[in-house]
This record gives structure tokens, sequence and C-alpha cells, in this order.
């Protein structure tokens, strides 16, 4: 994996503080990673409901969506 320059340089100066810092970083970093998923999620599900809302959406079970897939 190629990484630039400067998330190097934030690694490394990362691995120079104590261990419970970088514990704390990681911490923080997880909770970011998490909301932005909620994020995503939540346009995804917004973006679903207009879809739906505008007639580009289709109604079955699970055989319904694999009979569907075989025909094209």
């Amino acid at each position: 994996m190629v990484y630039s320059s400067d998330f190097a340089n934030i690694i490394d100066e990362l691995s120079k503080i104590p261990l419970e810092e970088q514990e704390m970083v990681l911490e923080i970093l997880q909770k970011r990673v998490i909301e932005r998923r909620r994020e995503e999620i939540l346009r995804h599900s917004e973006e679903s409901i207009e879809e739906y809302k505008k007639g580009l959406t289709s109604e079955g079970d699970v055989s319904d969506l694999i009979k569907e897939l075989n025909n094209d």
C-alpha cells in the first residue's frame, strides 16, 4: 500500500506519543468513522426514499429479484 508523505509523517508522530494518548487517538478516530458511516447510511436511505417516490423501485421477494437478474 502506498501512503502519502503526510500520512506517513502523521503515523510517525503518533508513534512518538505515549501509549495512552495513542489509544485516545484511536478511540476518537473510531468514533469519527462510525459517525461518517452513519451519515453515509442516512444519505443512501434518503436517496432510496426519493427513488421510491419517483417510482424507480419495484416490489418483490428474493425469488422475484433472482428471476429479474436472470432475465437481464
